[in-house]
């Protein structure tokens, strides 16, 4: 963070200090929420969780070189103390990205944030320093935190903004105003929350109504090939940039193909010119991701050919997306367990299918969450597109849900072996030992909750694996 004396940052957030003998003292290091990350100079945020009270670390973090703990109690050692933790923690990094001089870049969309924010983060970083969300630390705890560790020297901060529900978007951009902003897809994921598609483009559009005008600088970047999306233009006073595969696309690709690898190659197209792409990562559903990356990058005055060597250099910086182990046998396991939606599930099914032209096939599939009325559809849809893509062999983990992808495959035409039901992870590991030979694809996917990882996790090192390295 950039620093800020104890006093500073007790009055922006409107706290108190308690047991702190210089005020003036700075916060030089991070601010951070987990007592394992502290390092001198921090500001521990102490939260409480289900499990956890975060207050209950304070004499720990402050031996461990913490300046302070911002806190909603006294702890008995240097604390700023407020009312409400989060919010103390949102005032602050709206108070720092007002002393940046950083462009803020935000993103939002149903299916692709993680994977496109670290694209954006790859070719921005090539240009001058970019601070960006790790993970999916994307809600209003995770957001803040991000900006907060951008310093004097950032130039680029890229925040990816996700929500459950009407207003959470408006919220974040409070307090991290951007100048340019990019939805990707109006799809289903939490539509069992948000009660359809079009409130989810309710939500998502919040984002584009937040930028400022033209004359000032902002840009909205938007879907050219999504409706929901593209008809956000009319929402902004922002210039309005359309990426996609449209002609009518600002930022666009042309010759999309994949790679016997299952890699995407493309001809990127912007305004300044076009140059060739040839993708680290895996599936074709990662073009739409590059077209938003480049036409962010395009907006802040990269050239077509750094851009596409950017991209063509780019690996995921997230763990368990599409993350490839190639095992010493020819087996290979692409772990994209991390989450799950329809949009996503299918994206990655066509992945193995490309991936693995000529070679057996295996579908590892769990529970897609928050469908609401929707869930029994959508898996089963599912199901029927394993079928569809001739995947080899279908293997539903969990319960009813996952009943349901085994019953849209059986409906599709799969029959005898070709798909299977088991109940949970380890007997998907059982199955997949006992069965899996030398040359075959493994897809690892499901929703979060359902711990899908562990099966990747298992098999690579049944196998004595070595990660691809797409980094």
């Amino acid at each position: 963070m950039i620093a800020l004396s104890l006093a500073e940052i007790a009055e922006v957030v409107g706290g108190q200090t308690h047991d702190i003998p210089d005020p003036s003292v700075q916060v030089t290091g991070p601010v951070v929420r987990d007592s394992r990350e502290v390092v001198p100079g921090s500001l521990f945020a102490a939260f409480v969780g289900e499990r956890v009270d975060g207050h209950d670390y304070a004499p720990q973090v402050v031996a461990a070189g913490a300046v302070a703990v911002l806190a909603s109690r006294p702890v008995g050692v240097p604390a700023i103390v407020v009312d409400d933790v989060q919010a103390a923690l949102g005032a602050l990094a709206r108070h720092v990205v007002r002393r940046l001089g950083a462009t803020l870049v935000a993103l939002t969309g149903s299916a692709g944030k993680t994977s496109t924010k670290d694209l954006i983060a790859q070719v921005l970083r090539r240009k001058a320093p970019t601070v960006f969300t790790p993970g999916s630390l994307n809600n209003e705890i995770g957001l803040p935190l991000t900006a907060l560790s951008a310093t004097e020297e950032t130039r680029f901060l890229v925040l990816e903004m996700g929500a459950r529900g009407i207003g959470h978007i408006r919220y974040l951009t409070g307090l991290t105003p951007p100048r340019i902003g990019l939805v990707l897809n109006v799809g289903t994921a939490h539509i069992g929350e948000f009660g359809g598609r079009e409130q989810i483009a309710q939500a998502k559009g919040e984002l584009v109504e937040a930028l400022p005008a033209a004359s000032d600088g902002g840009a909205a970047i938007l879907n050219a090939d999504d409706p929901l999306v593209r008809a956000m233009a009319s929402r902004t006073k922002a210039k309005v940039v359309l990426f996609g595969e449209s002609a009518e696309a600002d930022v666009r690709a042309e010759n999309v193909r994949l790679t016997d690898s299952g890699q995407p190659s493309f001809r990127l197209h912007t305004p300044s010119g076009a140059s060739d792409v040839t993708m680290r990562l895996y599936g074709e559903h990662h073009v739409s991701n590059a077209l938003a990356a480049a036409a962010v990058a395009h907006e802040l005055g990269m050239s077509a050919e750094e851009i596409a060597t950017a991209l063509s250099e780019a690996g995921s910086l997230s763990r368990w997306r599409m993350e490839v182990t190639e095992r010493p046998d020819g087996v290979t396991i692409v772990n994209d367990a991390y989450n799950a939606n329809p949009e996503s599930m299918r994206a990655a099914l066509r992945a193995l299918a490309a991936m693995g032209k000529g070679r057996r096939t295996w579908a590892v599939l769990g529970k897609m969450a928050e469908l609401g009325d929707e869930a029994l559809a959508e898996h089963d849809a599912v199901g029927r597109l394993a079928v569809r893509l001739n995947v080899s062999k279908l293997v539903a983990v969990g319960g009813i849900e996952a009943s349901w992808l085994q019953l849209g495959a059986y409906n599709e035409g799969s029959w005898g072996e070709e798909s299977v039901h088991v109940s949970d992870a380890q007997a998907a590991i059982d199955l997949l030992r006992s069965e899996l030979r030398p040359g075959d694809v493994v897809l690892v996917k499901a929703s979060r909750s359902v711990g899908l990882e562990s099966v990747a996790q298992a098999l690579a090192e049944a196998g004595a694996g070595r990660g691809v390295d797409a980094r």
